[in-house]
């Protein structure tokens, strides 16, 4: 099993629930911190009702722009469930009873197996199923769009489904720097250290009634030496004596 190399990626969160906040949308960091470990960057996130017409366009748009996309939730028996066919829409073609599905889930729920249950062996026309040998229920991709569960645990599960099968052209290395000083008195310091290390990118993130420091900067890009480089020109623009810790 020779893994895809992917560069960009865009989730499309699919739930009425998520829109209403009646459920608290917890798959997004676990996706984006699995991508980040493969070195693949999440660029876009799209959260949507659960209407067919809505999931078509919105998931044609983002596989004609990102290498790989990845939904979350719609995947069920129930009415609301319609992520399969808002996908096959996408791309015109059919949503049909996968056999491998069925005999699954037929398997799964023996005698209690009912038409509602069957719902969830739909899959687009065409759609390929993956599977590790660590998690053996199949994972629906159709096109570059890798189709999760929106339950949370299960969504985890499907990740390591994901691992296995892509990977970023080169890892992410990350720095942090922590200081006591205000972000506002570290504006000066970072324009510089963005102009003159264009090839790192720089987040600043405040935290409040924290003890230790007052803001986080980190520092990263797919080159070690750009990153190391960046911090140390960053660490020798603090002021003497500034206490700051270093990650």
């Amino acid at each position: 099993m020779q893994p895809r190399t992917v560069t960009s990626a865009a989730a499309l969160l699919i739930g009425n629930e998520l829109l209403s906040g009646k459920v608290h949308e917890s798959n997004l960091i676990e996706l984006a911190r699995a991508l980040r470990a493969l070195g693949v960057r999440l660029e876009r996130v799209v959260m949507i009702p659960d209407e067919i017409d809505v999931i078509a366009r919105e998931a044609r748009a983002l596989s004609d722009a990102f290498d790989v996309v990845f939904t979350s939730g719609g995947v069920g028996p129930t009415h609301d469930d319609v992520t399969i066919d808002g996908l096959a829409r996408a791309f015109d073609v059919r949503a049909l009873i996968d056999p491998t599905m069925e005999a699954l889930l037929r398997n799964a729920y023996g005698e209690r197996c009912t038409d509602g249950h069957l719902r969830m062996a739909l899959v687009p026309e065409g759609a390929e199923l993956k599977t590790t040998p660590e998690v053996l229920w199949p994972t629906v991709v159709i096109k570059n769009i890798w189709v999760l569960p929106g339950v949370p645990e299960i969504f985890r599960m499907k990740l390591a489904v994901v691992r296995s099968w892509l990977r970023g052209p080169e890892p992410f290395i990350s720095r942090a720097v922590f200081t006591k000083l205000d972000e506002a008195d570290l504006k000066p310091l970072l324009d510089r250290i963005v102009t003159e290390h264009p090839d790192v990118e720089v987040g600043s993130y405040p935290k409040w009634f924290d003890p230790t420091y007052k803001t986080k900067l980190t520092f990263d890009s797919r080159s070690e030496l750009k990153v190391r480089d960046a911090v140390d020109s960053f660490v020798a623009l603090l002021p003497k004596g500034e206490p700051q810790r270093v990650e």
